[in-house]
């Protein structure tokens, strides 16, 4: 891995190196044992130790980072001693508290999992066996971890392209904090955002709930995120997350995700739930779930998406592309374009390729497939994959018996039926 930031001569120190070697007062020569470093963890960059952790006299005291002046051999052992300037002895450092903001490294990092955000690489998790800090312009800087465990050196230095067994930069990093008494910080949002929901889900499905929780947390700062996160979570996880809301929080996610994928979820839930939740939302999305739970699962009915947009077929292609500017469709859904009656029935179809590229004066009816493939509500699962394979399709049109349009099964949403339990995604620890 390639460390963009960190100086390519800078010495790494090892955490677990540091812990349990001696601190010695320059001024009295008395001796304390380091128990742990302290550090800030910052948004951008490499987080700063501020500090000490030790124990002398059988009391912890916190010594700042600033009075460390070097580390230094002990002739004759293994171990390092550690150097400070001081007029006073060690029994006259404050004890140690816990100030705001401050994270222990060895208490509430190491050996705990990480959120691992390297570019060109799927995200995942990874356990820190190792914390590595170095010296950066005169400030000792947590700069990353060390994935797995192995022998080494206890100084070392970065090659010249950066790299080494091992070691994952601390800016591809996002810890979770939300253990931790005196941390402002929570996993970022800003940073998860950037991940696609799919993988989000993975990562909640690899952590423990705690740390599943704090993710969803973090992506909750954006509703629709946090939608598309739980529409890709599997039934275990997305129940244990919605066991820790109430019925309004629960009403309110469900208002904003997809209707069949609402619908898939209230279906889980425990029934004295059900009708609470249902109650609780917005009117309009109730009415779309309530028309859903009507339909086997299994079924056409059940699988449909009914957020379609329909064109009446006097309307232009100038028409329809403004009616895509003014929806809120999902874009998954908002690909294919149906021409519809007065009232309502399905009379042809038409991809968003076609409309760009048709006179924006044309009628939609001579852009359109007339009669195009579609399946009934009471479609089963292979007569859906049949009629999406056969036509190469990634969205067919559902109509009822009137041949009224009534919803869409779109490619994903059937995949999701299609593949097999084995070919879940399983996300592992390096």
């Amino acid at each position: 891995m390639s460390n963009n930031l960190l100086p390519s001569n800078s010495t790494i120190l090892n955490l677990q190196d540091l812990v349990g070697s001696e601190i010695r007062s320059q001024a009295t020569n008395h001796v304390g044992k380091v128990i742990d470093l302290i550090a800030r963890l910052a948004v951008e960059g490499y987080p700063p130790t501020t500090g000490m952790l030790v124990l002398y006299d059988r009391h912890q005291i916190f010594i700042p980072m600033k009075l460390v002046t070097g580390i230094e051999s002990v002739t004759g052992a293994e171990r390092r001693g550690l150097t400070v300037i001081n007029e006073r002895d060690l029994a006259n450092f404050d004890p140690f508290k816990r100030r705001t903001g401050e994270v222990l490294l060895k208490r509430d990092i190491l050996g705990r999992k990480l959120i691992y955000l390297g570019e060109h690489t799927k995200p995942r998790l990874i356990k820190a066996a190792e914390i590595d800090i170095a010296n950066i312009e005169g400030s000792w800087r947590v700069v990353g971890i060390e994935a797995r465990k192995h022998r080494r050196l206890f100084r070392r230095h970065i090659d010249q392209e950066g790299d080494h067994v091992g070691f994952v930069d601390w800016s591809h990093l996002e810890p979770f904090l939300a253990h931790v008494p005196t941390s402002r910080l929570r996993v970022s949002y800003r940073k998860l955002a950037k991940v696609h929901p799919s993988e989000l889900a993975d990562l909640v499905e690899s952590a423990s709930p705690e740390e599943g929780q704090e993710i969803i947390a973090a992506v909750g700062e954006d509703r629709e995120l946090e939608a598309d996160v739980f529409e890709e979570l599997d039934d275990e996880h997305q129940l244990e997350l919605v066991a820790r809301r109430t019925d309004a929080q629960v009403a309110s996610l469900l208002a904003t995700m997809a209707p069949d994928d609402a619908v898939d979820l209230l279906s889980e839930i425990e029934q004295e739930r059900r009708q609470p939740i249902l109650k609780l939302m917005p009117f309009s999305q109730q009415m779309k779930v309530r028309s859903l739970l009507g339909y086997n699962a299994e079924t056409a009915g059940g699988l449909m998406n009914p957020a379609v947009i329909s064109i009446g077929d006097g309307q232009t292609a100038k028409n329809a592309i403004e009616r895509i500017r003014r929806g809120d469709e999902p874009y998954e859904t908002a690909c294919t374009l149906y021409v519809v009656s007065e009232d309502g029935t399905l009379t042809g179809s038409f991809n968003i390729v076609e409309l760009l590229r048709a006179d924006p004066d044309r009628p939609v009816s001579d852009i359109a497939h007339a009669d195009p493939p579609h399946v009934t509500t009471n479609s089963d699962l292979p007569d859906i994959a049949t009629i999406m394979a056969d036509y190469n399709l990634t969205a067919v049109p559902v109509v009822d018996a009137n041949f009224t349009l009534v919803g869409q099964v779109t490619v994903d949403d059937l995949l999701e039926q299609l593949v097999p339990e084995n070919w879940k995604r399983r996300s592992e620890l390096l």
